[in-house]
């Protein structure tokens, strides 16, 4: 397998990742979206640092990795593959992120060439998959911060971490649109609900528990 990056890919991937960043900090440090809409706020400099590295760890890691098993299986099927960002929507994702609310769709691998219909829904299930195997990842330090530790950066890297990555699982298992679950449904009903059932419950789990 010849996996290969161009310079305008890694320049889309790294762009996508520090823009996420940014988004997901901005969501969730109320204080500085004050700032930049000109209100008085209690700002924090090193409150919006360490923000912005647990968002970095575990947002834009979740998408990175999601994104690359998709390039991976899909080069391994002998597809020409690469990520192409979408920079309207991680300009919209910002500005957004500023008014308090965050929909992100950062960009996509494309991929072209022969394929058949289960080629194509493994492709799109390698995202989710990722995805739940990171949140299991998650899960040890995150065990370990809740038996004695609930405080500073581990901890809301684990946190962040388990959160971010069932949400992705879960919300790209949904058969709509250009979504991952509609390629796997596509391909398999059976490996469809075998993977979108837990991904799914899991996911709004963790956005209401977490």
């Amino acid at each position: 397998m010849n996996l290969t990056f161009s310079r305008d890919e890694v320049q889309d991937l790294l762009i996508a990742w520090l823009a996420l960043g940014v988004a997901f900090t901005l969501l969730l440090e109320r204080e500085l979206r004050s700032a930049l809409l000109g209100q008085v706020g209690g700002l924090t400099l090193s409150a919006v640092a360490q923000t912005l590295v647990v968002s970095l760890l575990t947002v834009g890691v979740g998408f990175l990795l999601h994104e690359l098993a998709h390039k991976v299986v899909a080069v391994r099927f002998g597809q020409v593959a690469a990520f192409k960002a979408d920079y309207r929507m991680l300009g919209f994702a910002i500005v957004g992120a500023l008014v308090g609310f965050l929909f992100a769709a950062p960009g996509a691998v494309v991929h072209r060439g022969r394929i058949s219909k289960r080629e194509n829904g493994l492709i799109a299930l390698a995202g989710p998959v990722t995805n739940i195997l990171l949140a299991v990842v998650f899960v040890v330090p995150f065990a370990v911060a809740l038996l004695g530790y609930t405080g500073g950066i581990v901890w809301e890297i684990a946190r962040r971490g388990l959160q971010i990555n069932l949400l992705l699982a879960g919300f790209n298992m949904l058969p709509f649109g250009p979504l991952d679950g509609r390629k796997v449904r596509a391909w398999s009903n059976v490996v469809f609900f075998a993977v979108a059932i837990p991904s799914v419950l899991l996911g709004v789990g963790a956005l209401v528990l977490l």
